[in-house]
C-alpha cells in the first residue's frame, strides 16, 4: 500500500479513528452490480435500459422558477366554476353563512389532501399512475382511474371554452348582438321574433344563434357548425400550450392565471360603482344561520372543496413531479388552497355587484309594466282612483310609492286580486332567483353587461377572462393525462400529445351537435364525481393505511427539512378518510333520490321544461360512471393473482457519481412497497423509502446472501444503509 495512503497514515498515527466506512469508499470507482456478483435476481443487464432510466431520472423537466410553478397551481385550481358554481351555492346555502362551512371543510379535507397529493407528486417525481404503482401496486387502477376521469372532463370542459370563444369574437360589436330581439319579416310586416319575444334576448341569443339547442337529448340535429369550428380552436389552443410540455405551458401561465385576477378586479370596481350594487352584495352576505344546520349545506359544501382544488385527477401530482425535492411543498398548498378561496369570494363580489345592478334594472321594468296596468284599469273604471295614493305620481314612479300601491289594491280587492294580474315587484325577488353555469355566464351576466357604458369592452374583457380560466384548468386536467402515459409508457410527448387532442376533438363532436348542451350537463353532473371521491378515499388509504403515516411524516421531515403538524397525522389518517366516505354516501343517496334529468329549452315554448333521460342515455351516463371505476377493480385483481407483473420484484444496486441506490420491492407476498435508500436522498430517480432498511449480512432479511460479505462489494453494499 502507498506510503501516502490514508489508511497507511492511521496505521502510523495515534489519532482515534473516526472515519466511516463511507469516508473510506468514497473513492471507489463506480460500479454497477448489475454486472457484478451482487446481481442476485440473475436478471440479464439492458444496458440501454439502464441508461435510458438514469437518463430519465436526471432530465425530468423542471418548473424555470418557483413563481411559474405556483401560477400554474393556481392556473388549475381556479378555474370556472370559482365564478359561476361558488356564488350561486354561497346565495343558495345562506349567504355570508355558506363561508362558514366551506372554510372549516377547506381546512380538514381541502388542505391536508392537496398537501397530500402535492408531496407524493414532488418525492417520486412521477406522474399518477407512476405514483400510486411505487406506493401500492395493488392500487395502481388509481392512477389509470384518473386518467379516465381527466380525458371525461377534458372533453366537455374545451366545449364550454368554445362557447366563450363564440362570444368572445362576437363581442366585437355594438351594439353587443344579444341587447335585442332580432326582427323578421312575416310577409309585409316586420316583427319581432316569437320565441325571442316570449323569453329574452340574451336568452334567445344563448338557445338558438349559439347552440341552435333541439327540444331534447333525443333529437340530435346534426353538428352546429359554428360550434365545431370554435372547439377546433379550442382544441388548438390546449394543443399548442401542451406541445412542449411545461416549457411550454409553464410560459402560457404567466398570462392564463394572472390576467384573470386583473378582469375580476376591474369588474370589481366598475361593478360597485353601479346604482343597486350594494343591495347585491348587501342580500349576497346576509347570514342566514339557520342553513348551517342543513346536511346538505354540508354536502354541497365539501363538494366544491373537493373540485375546486383539483384533487384526484392527477394534475396536482403532475404539477408537483416537475419540482425538486427540497421545494416546501407545504407552503405551496397552504398558499394555493386559500387564494383559490380568496378568489371565489372575489368572484362572488363581482357576480352579485353587477347582479344587483341587473336586479334593479330589472325591478324597475317591471314597475313600469305593471304601473302600465294599473293606469289601464284606472280608465276603464276597473279600479277606483279612491284606492291611489294622492303623493304617488305615476311619471316618476318609485319601487317604493308602486309597493305601497300595490299593498292597498291587493286589501282592496282581496277577493279577485289574481284575476288583475299584478306583480310584486320586490328586488329581494329578483336577488332570490338562482342562477350558475352557462345560465350565469352567457344569460345573465351578458344580459347585466348589455347595461354597461362601453358594453363591447367589458363584453371582451368577461370572455377572455373565461377562455383564459378555462385554458388553465385544461393544461392542468391534460398534465394529469400526458405526464404519467409519458412517465409510464415512455412514448414522444409532442406526437402524444397532438393524438390526444386530435383523438379528444373527434369524440367531442359529441357535444356540437345540436342537443350536445344535454351531453355537457350529463358529463358534468355524473362523469366525474362518484369516481373521484373513490378516488381519492383510495389515495388517502394507500398513503395513511397501507404505507402508513409515521413513515410518511418521516419521509415528509427529511425531504422538507422540518417535521409537518401533528394536525396533518390525525387528518389523513382519520378525519380525512371518514368525510370522504360520508360524502361518497352522501353522494351515491343524492343520486338514489334524484333521478337522472336536465333541463331542456322547449322552442315552441320558448321556457326550459326538466326532462328525464332516456333509457339509452341513461346506459351512457352509468356507463361513464363504471368505465371510470373500472380501472380500481381491475387492476386489483390482475396483480392480486399475479396475472401481470407490478414491475417491482427485482433488486438492482447501482454505484453512480459516489452514491449507491438500492431498489427493494415485493419482498414478501403482502409486502406491495417498492423503496429507495440513498446516500443523498434529493438526488433519487425513484425516492420513496424502504419499509424497512437491508440490516446487511447476519440479518433475518429474505436477501441474506450466503457469500462472504467482507469483500469490495459486500462493504459497498452496507454503504447503502450506512449514515453519512
Amino acid at each position: 500500500m502507498p506510503k501516502n495512503s490514508k489508511v497507511t497514515q492511521r496505521e502510523h498515527s495515534s489519532e482515534h479513528v473516526t472515519e466511516s466506512v463511507a469516508d473510506l469508499l468514497a473513492h471507489e470507482e463506480p460500479v454497477d452490480y448489475k454486472r457484478s456478483v451482487l446481481n442476485v435476481t440473475g436478471e440479464t443487464w439492458d444496458k440501454q435500459k439502464d441508461g435510458e432510466e438514469e437518463l430519465d431520472a436526471e432530465n425530468r423537466p423542471a418548473w424555470n422558477s418557483k413563481l411559474q410553478y405556483i401560477l400554474a397551481q393556481i392556473g388549475y385550481s381556479v378555474g370556472l366554476g370559482n365564478v359561476w358554481r361558488f356564488p350561486y351555492l354561497c346565495q343558495k346555502n345562506g349567504g355570508g353563512a355558506y363561508l362558514v362551512p366551506y372554510l372549516v371543510l377547506l381546512i380538514i379535507i381541502g388542505l391536508p389532501l392537496f398537501f397530500l397529493e402535492l408531496a407524493v407528486g414532488q418525492r417520486i417525481r412521477r406522474g399518477s399512475i407512476g405514483v400510486w404503482n411505487y406506493i401500492c401496486p395493488r392500487l395502481g387502477g388509481i392512477g389509470y382511474a384518473s386518467c379516465l376521469v381527466c380525458f371525461f372532463v377534458g372533453l366537455y370542459y374545451n366545449v364550454i371554452i368554445g362557447w366563450s370563444i363564440f362570444y368572445f369574437f362576437k363581442s366585437f360589436q355594438y351594439p353587443l348582438p344579444w341587447s335585442e330581439c332580432p326582427i323578421v319579416k312575416n310577409g309585409s310586416v316586420a316583427v319581432v321574433e316569437t320565441e325571442c319575444e316570449r323569453s329574452s334576448a340574451t336568452t334567445y341569443f344563448w338557445y338558438r344563434e349559439t347552440l341552435d339547442i333541439s327540444n331534447s337529448i333525443s333529437e340530435s340535429g346534426g353538428l352546429n357548425w359554428k360550434m365545431t369550428l370554435c372547439l377546433l380552436v379550442a382544441w388548438s389552443l390546449v394543443g399548442l400550450a401542451m406541445i412542449k410540455g411545461i416549457q411550454s405551458s409553464g410560459k402560457v401561465m404567466y398570462f392564463s392565471s394572472l390576467f384573470p385576477y386583473v378582469v375580476l378586479v376591474c369588474f370589481l370596481v366598475r361593478g360597485l360603482l353601479l346604482r343597486g350594487a350594494v343591495d347585491g352584495i348587501m342580500h349576497m352576505f346576509t347570514p342566514k344561520l339557520d342553513k348551517m344546520l342543513d346536511p346538505q349545506v354540508w354536502r354541497e359544501a365539501a363538494t366544491q372543496v373537493f373540485f375546486a382544488l383539483g384533487l384526484g385527477f392527477g394534475g396536482v401530482i403532475a404539477f408537483s413531479s416537475y419540482n425538486k425535492q427540497d421545494n416546501n411543498c407545504h407552503f405551496d398548498a397552504t398558499l394555493v388552497s386559500f387564494i383559490n378561496f380568496f378568489t371565489s369570494v372575489l368572484a362572488t363580489l363581482v357576480v352579485f355587484a353587477v347582479l344587483g345592478f341587473k336586479a334593479n334594472i330589472m325591478n324597475e321594468k317591471c314597475v313600469v309594466e305593471n304601473a302600465e296596468k294599473i293606469l289601464g284599469y284606472l280608465n276603464t273604471n276597473v279600479l277606483s282612483h279612491d284606492l291611489i295614493p294622492p303623493h304617488v305620481n305615476f311619471s316618476h314612479l318609485t319601487a317604493k310609492d308602486y309597493n305601497e300601491m300595490y299593498r292597498v289594491i291587493m286589501t282592496v280587492k282581496e277577493g279577485h286580486f289574481k284575476e288583475l294580474g299584478l306583480d310584486a315587484c320586490l328586488l329581494e325577488d329578483e336577488l332570490n332567483k338562482s342562477v350558475q353555469g352557462t345560465g350565469l355566464a352567457f344569460i345573465a351576466f351578458t344580459e347585466a353587461m348589455t347595461h354597461f357604458p362601453a358594453s363591447p369592452f367589458w363584453s371582451v374583457m368577461f370572455f377572455l377572462m373565461l377562455i383564459n380560466l378555462g385554458l388553465g384548468s385544461m393544461i392542468g386536467t391534460m398534465s394529469g393525462i400526458i405526464t404519467p402515459i409519458i412517465d409510464t409508457f415512455k412514448v414522444r410527448k409532442e406526437v402524444f400529445t397532438v393524438g390526444c387532442c386530435i383523438f379528444a376533438f373527434v369524440v367531442g363532436l359529441i357535444f356540437v351537435q345540436r342537443s350536445g348542451n344535454y351531453f355537457v350537463t350529463m358529463f358534468d353532473d355524473y362523469s366525474a364525481t362518484l369516481p373521484l371521491t373513490v378516488v381519492v378515499i383510495l389515495e388517502n388509504i394507500a398513503v395513511a393505511w397501507i404505507y402508513g403515516t409515521k413513515k410518511f411524516m418521516q419521509e415528509l421531515t427529511e425531504m422538507l427539512g422540518f417535521r409537518p403538524y401533528q394536525f396533518y397525522y390525525y387528518t389523513w389518517k382519520y378525519v380525512s378518510p371518514i368525510c370522504m366516505a360520508v360524502l361518497m354516501t352522501a353522494s351515491i343517496i343524492q343520486l338514489g333520490v334524484s333521478p337522472p334529468g336536465y333541463s331542456a329549452w322547449i322552442r315552441e315554448e320558448a321556457a326550459e321544461k326538466f326532462l328525464f333521460y332516456p333509457t339509452w342515455a341513461m346506459a351512457i351516463l352509468i356507463s361513464l360512471i363504471i368505465l371510470a371505476s373500472l380501472p380500481l377493480p381491475l387492476v386489483f385483481i390482475l396483480r392480486q393473482f399475479h396475472l401481470v407483473s407490478d414491475g417491482s420484484n427485482a433488486l438492482s444496486v447501482t454505484y453512480k457519481k459516489g452514491r449507491m441506490m438500492k431498489d427493494i420491492s415485493n419482498l414478501e407476498d403482502n409486502d406491495e412497497t417498492r423503496f429507495i435508500l440513498s446516500k443523498v436522498p434529493s438526488e433519487t430517480p425513484s425516492p420513496m423509502p424502504t419499509h424497512r432498511s437491508y440490516l446487511g449480512p447476519g440479518s433475518n432479511s429474505p436477501m441474506e446472501m450466503s457469500s462472504a460479505p467482507n469483500g469490495r462489494y459486500g462493504s459497498g453494499y452496507l454503504l447503502a444503509s450506512t449514515p453519512e
